[in-house]
């Protein structure tokens, strides 16, 4: 589920932004995608040595000169993987997979959508059919609305105190008066960030975001 959903996540956010932010983007995904790559592949290296036929229950370490060494190459590289596993782990939701990188308004956005995601599955799956009704509607939505809240909330600071909004990053601000036309102004990273004031004439954006 997580490694679905977060490229997906991802990918309709780089879809939704209009050039030249899309290609900004575009180039910049390398590294939310390569965290969450390296943090697939060392949890899933133990099960890859084992499917190769590497290791097997009845190998027998001690038959040649090239299986001792493998042992100890395993057992070294198993030593290092399991504190890289785990700080890779920790980093991983402390940094919701290097996403900011793309963007500051991207990081509560995958985990709100994957917290409904799992608040679905379970109720298709019918995990709490055995929970009183009361008890399911506390537990279900609990977790959902709380992850909602708090990334409503980090959305909110995002905009009243750095002036950082998703629809400035994806170029599709509107105002009552119509939509704004957007000029890039030169600026660090290329990013632009939302004016204020409603006009009828195309509103330069001059002014970056700053990308974390």
């Amino acid at each position: 589920m997580l490694g679905v959903t977060f490229p997906l996540a991802v990918a309709v956010f780089i879809a939704a932004a209009r050039p030249p932010h899309r290609r900004l983007f575009l180039r910049r995904v390398a590294k939310p995608a390569g965290a969450l790559l390296a943090l697939l592949l060392a949890l899933g290296a133990p099960r890859l040595i084992t499917g190769l036929g590497l290791v097997t229950e009845e190998t027998n370490w001690t038959a040649s000169a090239g299986r001792v060494v493998l042992l100890f190459a395993l057992g070294a590289f198993l030593l290092w993987l399991a504190p890289f596993a785990l700080h890779g782990m920790a980093q991983s939701l402390v940094h919701v997979f290097r996403t900011a990188d793309l963007h500051e308004t991207v990081p509560p956005l995958p985990p709100t959508l994957l917290v409904w995601e799992a608040a679905l599955f379970e109720v298709f799956r019918g995990t709490y059919d055995g929970v009183p009704l009361g008890a399911r509607l506390t537990f279900l939505p609990g977790a959902p609305l709380t992850v909602t809240a708090v990334a409503m909330g980090e959305l909110r600071r995002l905009r009243t105190r750095h002036g950082i909004t998703v629809r400035a990053a994806l170029l599709r601000r509107v105002t009552r008066l119509g939509v704004h036309t957007f000029h890039s102004c030169p600026g660090t990273n290329g990013i632009s960030r939302a004016c204020n004031a409603p006009s009828r004439r195309p509103v330069s954006f001059c002014g970056s975001e700053r990308l974390g």
